[in-house]
């Protein structure tokens, strides 16, 4: 167990070791040799826009991030051998790029991975191997803007539901002969709704209950002179609107 736990300390003590900083010159009558190789680098530093010479060949380089080599105008030399490259997608941009600037590359790379174009120029890479990345990349486009206009309607629709909730008004047509039947659906479930409505409706009615014992049972439970107000107390109160006929 300890000699298998100092295997993978010592694979993991090589792999990983300090990277050392690139070495820097300058190179007479103008301009920077940046010399990066042989450093156990995953990915290219940032280096000075005035590099005009550029090393970074025997890393561990498997992509270049698109654009890097766009900031170095002055490029004229760089080599990017025995690196291992993985040619799928993410080798787009450096094929592009050396199609370009063949003529400033000291080495051409080529591809360590998949198989299928193991040991291959990066530059022999045609247009047709790439077709199927611009196609990946307009499904994911056009995915992700049905996912966002989906979502920008579903909030749309909800605040309007809450706006139109806010502002609605109800109306409802009270017969005369049902102006004693008590509508449980116009009570709010609200705790202070129901005992601002009680308030409101006992201080029009307390006439009509001191009656209420001594009338027959069939009378109205609210008189119908007191109906008017109780109408107003429910509109202004809680937004309400009671037609009676």
């Amino acid at each position: 167990m300890i000699f298998s736990l100092s295997l993978v300390f010592f694979h993991v003590l090589v792999t990983h070791s300090i990277i050392k900083p690139c070495h820097c010159s300058t190179l007479r009558p103008a301009g920077l040799v940046v010399n990066c190789s042989a450093l156990n680098l995953v990915e290219v530093p940032n280096l000075p826009t005035d590099t005009t010479e550029l090393h970074l060949q025997n890393n561990r380089l498997t992509s270049v991030s698109p654009g890097l080599f766009d900031r170095y105008t002055g490029l004229n030399k760089v080599s990017l051998s025995k690196n291992p490259f993985h040619c799928d997608c993410q080798i787009h941009y450096l094929r592009n790029w050396l199609l370009k600037n063949r003529a400033i590359v000291l080495k051409e790379p080529v591809c360590f991975s998949p198989s299928s174009v193991a040991n291959k120029a990066i530059t022999e890479l045609s247009d047709d191997y790439f077709s199927h990345c611009a196609a990946a990349n307009c499904t994911n486009g056009i995915y992700n803007i049905i996912i966002g206009v989906a979502l920008c309607c579903l909030i749309v629709l909800l605040l309007w539901s809450l706006s139109l909730a806010r502002n609605s008004n109800f109306t409802l047509d009270i017969d005369e002969r049902h102006s004693g039947f008590e509508a449980d659906s116009l009570r709010s479930l609200k705790p202070k709704h129901r005992k601002r409505l009680h308030t409101g409706l006992s201080e029009v009615s307390v006439d009509s209950e001191s009656l209420g014992h001594t009338e027959d049972v069939d009378r109205p439970l609210l008189n119908m002179d007191l109906l008017p107000q109780v109408l107003d107390a429910l509109h202004k109160k809680h937004n309400i609107k009671i037609k009676a006929t």
